[in-house]
C-alpha cells in the first residue's frame, strides 16, 4: 500500500477538511491525486458548482512501497479521508477507481498569466453573501406552484453565471471557494489571485484553488492527461 507522508499535522488536517467538504456535496465523490517529489495536488469537483477544486499539500518525503517518481491516480474521497492519520501526518492511498469524466480533463500545468481586476478578499466574500441572499429572496418569493427544480435551477444559473467585477470569473467560482474554505481570512491568508491559461481561469488562494473553463468543462480545447 502506498503511504503519503505529509509535511506535518496541519497539512494532514487541511487535507481531511478539504475531503470532508467535498463529501458534504457528494457522498460518493472521487478525487484525482497527482504528486511528484514532495508536492501533492488533490483535484475534486463539487457537483453543484461546475468547477474544479484543487488542494495542494506538502509531503515530508515522496513515497514508500515502490513509488519512485510520480503518483497519478483517481480514488474514492471517502476512503482517502478514512485513511488520513492527522497525528502521524500520513494518508494511505486507496485502490484506484474508474474516474468520472472530469478526472480526465484538468487545467494546463503551465502558461498561467496573472489577470488584473480581482477585488479585495472582503469584497469577494461580500459578493458571495449578496448572491446567496438574492437567491434565497427570489426563490422564497416564488408561488408554491412555481417552486420547481427547473425554476430554482434557472434562478441559480442566472445569479451564479454573473462575472466578478471586470474579470470573466463567474460568481459560482467564488461560491465554491467560500464553501470549500478557500476564501477564509486570517494570518497568512494573503490576497487571492486570478490567473488565466487558454480557456481556463484559476482563482488561487493560500488554502486552495478553483479552476473553471470559460466555455464550461464540457467544451473543446481541453487538457486531457
Amino acid at each position: 500500500m502506498t503511504v503519503l507522508h505529509l509535511a506535518d499535522e496541519g497539512e494532514a488536517a487541511d487535507l481531511a477538511a478539504f475531503l470532508s467538504r467535498l463529501l458534504h456535496y457528494d457522498r460518493s465523490a472521487a478525487v484525482r491525486l497527482q504528486a511528484a517529489g514532495t508536492a501533492l495536488a488533490v483535484f475534486g469537483r463539487p457537483p453543484s458548482f461546475e468547477v474544479l477544486a484543487i488542494r495542494a499539500a506538502r509531503l515530508a518525503k515522496p513515497y514508500e512501497d515502490g513509488l519512485d517518481v510520480t503518483l497519478d491516480v483517481t480514488v474514492s474521497a471517502g476512503e482517502l479521508l478514512e485513511s488520513v492519520d492527522e497525528s502521524a501526518a500520513t494518508a494511505a492511498v486507496p485502490g484506484a477507481v474508474t474516474g468520472p469524466p472530469w478526472a480526465g480533463v484538468l487545467p494546463p500545468r503551465g502558461g498561467w498569466q496573472a489577470v488584473p481586476g480581482l477585488p479585495a478578499p472582503d469584497e469577494l466574500r461580500a459578493t458571495v453573501g449578496a448572491a446567496v441572499a438574492e437567491f434565497r429572496a427570489r426563490t422564497g418569493d416564488l408561488a408554491p406552484e412555481r417552486r420547481t427544480r427547473a425554476e430554482l435551477d434557472a434562478i441559480g444559473r442566472e445569479i451564479w453565471s454573473r462575472t466578478v467585477a471586470d474579470t470573466r470569473l463567474p460568481v459560482r467560482a467564488l461560491h465554491a471557494a467560500q464553501s470549500l474554505g478557500f476564501l477564509r481570512g486570517g494570518e497568512g491568508a494573503g490576497e487571492p489571485t486570478l490567473f488565466s491559461s487558454g480557456a481556463w481561469l484559476r482563482l488561487r488562494t493560500a488554502y486552495g484553488s478553483i479552476a473553471v473553463r470559460r466555455a464550461g468543462l464540457g467544451a473543446l480545447d481541453v487538457s486531457v492527461r
